[in-house]
């Protein structure tokens, strides 16, 4: 069975920092790109950054360029997005999703989803 489960949303002060985690079990990474995306209250779901793990491309949407960084540990079949800097409009709930094929930020395109861990208020 298929699964991605994200972890490590908290209670942040504005500025602060969380690592989130996406566990994917039923498949490996090798052949995924895996994506992260955010959907706030009244908004529709973006894509905040993506992961390419047949070459290790990685992308980022620019509202979070040189604050967020995407990486993965494939002996842990884990892919995590480290957010610095946070800001109130970093609210959302965060989401994982896999793609079979190249990293991309239509999450139409995405195969697999997470449940979402809430990254709450950081005001």
């Amino acid at each position: 069975e298929v699964q991605l489960v994200e972890s490590g949303g908290g209670l942040v002060q504005s500025g602060g920092s969380l690592r989130l985690s996406c566990a994917a079990s039923g498949f490996t990474l090798d052949d995924y790109a895996i994506g992260w995306f955010r959907q706030a209250p009244g908004k529709e779901r973006e894509g905040v950054s993506c992961i390419s793990h047949s070459d290790g491309s990685t992308y980022y949407a620019d509202s979070v360029k040189g604050r967020f960084t995407i990486s993965s540990d494939n002996a842990k079949n884990t892919v995590y997005l480290q957010m610095n800097s946070l800001k109130p409009e970093d609210t959302a709930v965060y989401y994982c999703a896999a793609h079979f094929g190249p990293a991309m930020f239509d999450p139409y395109e995405y195969d697999y989803w997470g449940q979402g861990p809430q990254v709450p208020d950081s005001s």
